[in-house]
């Protein structure tokens, strides 16, 4: 019977020093030989005995692990290490062909794990990769990129992801997956997201319909049109930009968002068709057949200028900041205080004051509406209780609905402006 090995380190004479060395010739299939024992933070191989027989505890346990994974692999394909790059790679090109998400998603799975590999090294061995060094990867995250707690999280899912595809191609052994282990896992801070409430949104439209550009040569000239279309059908930004003129049918009161040639959808359950609700039916029918309107595919198009000054094909439009900043302006908020992202909340929480034959509205039909699959996250995020309910059959935000509300509002807005006009230097210029 062979006798057991005690100890793998053996030691050489190097000057007035012993120094350690580990035999894993037995270990040569994935990679095993003799090798420097070299502590962690060290450049030369170790002089302590007690640390020699730790770090070649530490080298035998990821030479077995290297070899388990070698047994669920073909045992006539050459083993290679499954290191961080090549996985994730393959990782990404196989969730690409499912089918099942969108580009946008993949983009920012990618930027993820360029981040992981960037910390822990693109020929990373999958199987080195420890609890304690994924929990290092998350505090560099926050101190050096300032990665707030639910981005974290999104960054240790992509990780953990990665780690079950290793898994179910053989690369790591079942199970081992070192983002998923760990205990205590980022989140983000519980808080109501921005959103507006009926009269705050009757009042940022009026001011879209109202609003005069200075130059229509670089203005968005349908920018009433477009945010009627983001407060009163909920969609995503991207969504409501790609919607082409063949998505609206005001025979069937409807609005689709589907897949186009311009953008996908955020999942599945994202292809849903919505009301048309007489208030944008109002706002949309004169721009979709008067002559200012869309002359090709796209709702909302927007056209690249070529060299000779001519107007070239149309691609998609990106969020209109500034135009949406000066329009909120006129309606008392600051710069930067309005985005797009919250009238899909503003929308869902008018939906759910509504009426559905005379009673209150189903959650269900605004989840569905909202191009979700159930209706946990209307109850948990996009549903908001304002101070301004108001039952009806139809969602809208009609300034003649909210007068008294306005009025309040327009007076502590022509007080500020008065107390900023005081304040000013004489023959200074009065604040924006």
């Amino acid at each position: 019977m062979p006798r057991r090995r005690t100890s793998r380190v053996f030691w050489r004479e190097q000057g007035e020093k012993r120094r350690a060395y580990g035999d894993f010739r037995d270990y040569a299939d994935v990679g095993g030989g003799r090798e420097t024992l070299i502590v962690s933070g060290e450049k030369m191989a170790t002089t302590d005995p007690d640390a020699a027989e730790r770090v070649a505890g530490a080298r035998l346990k990821e030479l077995e692990a290297k070899r388990r994974v070698r047994g669920l692999q073909d045992e006539d394909e050459q083993y290679a290490p499954a290191t961080l790059a090549s996985v994730a790679r393959d990782h990404l090109i196989k969730k690409k062909q499912t089918g099942k998400f969108a580009d946008r998603y993949l983009g920012s799975v990618q930027k993820q794990l360029e981040r992981a590999r960037d910390y822990f090294g693109a020929d990373r061995d999958l199987t080195t990769i420890k609890v304690k060094d994924v929990t290092a990867w998350l505090a560099h995250l926050a101190d050096t990129h300032h990665v707030a707690g639910g981005t974290l999280r999104h960054h240790l899912n992509a990780l953990s992801n990665l780690y079950r595809r290793a898994q179910a191609d053989g690369y790591v052994p079942p199970g081992y997956n070192p983002a998923a282990a760990i205990m205590e896992k980022p989140s983000a801070a519980r808080e109501e997201a921005r959103w507006m409430e009926p009269p705050d949104a009757a009042l940022l439209l009026e001011a879209a319909r109202t609003y005069r550009v200075k130059r229509k040569d670089i203005a968005v000239p349908f920018m009433h049109e477009l945010l009627a279309t983001f407060l009163l059908t909920g969609g995503r930004r991207a969504e409501v930009l790609g919607l082409e003129t063949s998505d609206v049918s005001f025979d069937r009161k409807t609005i689709t968002f589907r897949p186009n040639t311009w953008r996908g959808l955020k999942t599945r359950t994202s292809h849903r068709v919505v009301p048309l609700w007489p208030q944008l039916e109002e706002v949309l029918r004169p721009y979709v057949f008067g002559g200012d309107g869309p002359h090709g595919h796209l709702l909302f198009p927007s056209y690249r200028v070529l060299g000779s000054g001519e107007r070239g094909g149309e691609h998609l439009l990106e969020e209109p900041r500034k135009a949406l900043d000066a329009i909120a302006e006129r309606a008392g908020w600051k710069a930067g205080e309005i985005r797009t992202k919250m009238f899909r909340h503003s929308y869902c929480a008018a939906r759910l004051q509504t009426l559905d034959k005379g009673a209150p509205v189903s959650p269900f039909t605004v989840s569905k509406e909202l191009g979700h699959g159930g209706t946990a996250l209307v109850e948990r995020i996009y549903g908001h209780l304002g101070t301004e309910r108001h039952r009806a059959k139809v969602v809208e935000f009609r300034v003649e609905q909210w007068k008294k509300q306005l009025s309040k509002r327009m007076k502590e807005m022509a007080a500020r402006a008065r107390a900023a006009r005081q304040a000013q230097p004489q023959g200074g210029k009065a604040p924006r």
